[in-house]
């Protein structure tokens, strides 16, 4: 399908390859490198991301985050996060969000940028309640090789994604494997994302 392989790439590394789709975006276990001896509050910096943003083959923004087990103060991770989540805005591309042990920190800065753009959280390994709550907030949750069982059948169809990351899998065997979980056929769970990308990515 369309968009089935996004491939999530740093500012540095991004080398857009012909028929390729991509997300772009500063990881939190990568902040302090990306920008030592920039000023992320330049119209430079700003001008230079978007430039990458804008590329036609960047569907999307992130990995971006909060991990409070990486090695970048929070304080740093917030201002990097809000900084890619407010281009995300600005351009109508979704945010791709690594997220671990930050949660209330996501919701609060959810609630002050009250962004009308799509927010998906990366890898969601969390139990059900946690996942309805980010339903409640209107997340979409993507899942791959790990998950709760519980959590994977609490998500509506119209807010879910299943993705590789760096499972060894394809992203086939992660359907089936998804499908059976839910109790539904691969073809309506198929369908279903499909449609999701379409609706995400691609604005169809």
């Amino acid at each position: 399908m369309p968009g089935e392989a996004i491939v999530n790439c740093y500012p540095e590394t991004f080398v857009p390859q012909e028929g390729g789709w991509y997300s772009v975006g500063i990881h939190p276990w990568y902040v302090a490198s990306s920008i030592t001896g920039k000023d992320i509050s330049s119209k430079r910096f700003s001008d230079n991301f978007l430039s990458l943003l804008r590329h036609p083959r960047v569907l999307a923004v992130g990995e971006a985050g909060l991990d409070k087990l990486a090695n970048a103060p929070m304080s740093m991770q917030l201002e990097i996060f809000a900084f890619q989540a407010r281009l995300s805005m600005e351009l109508d591309k979704p945010l791709v969000i690594h997220l671990v042990k930050a949660v209330d920190e996501l919701l609060k800065m959810r609630g002050a940028l009250r962004p009308s753009n799509p927010w998906i959280i990366h890898g969601f390994r969390g139990k059900a309640a946690l996942a309805e709550e980010y339903l409640k907030h209107g997340f979409y949750l993507s899942f791959g090789e790990k998950y709760q069982a519980d959590a994977l059948r609490a998500v509506p169809l119209d807010h879910l994604f299943i993705e590789t990351d760096e499972s060894p899998l394809p992203v086939t065997g992660l359907y089936e494997q998804a499908a059976a979980v839910r109790g539904v056929s691969l073809g309506e769970l198929s369908e279903a994302i499909r449609g999701n990308i379409s609706k995400v990515f691609f604005k169809q």
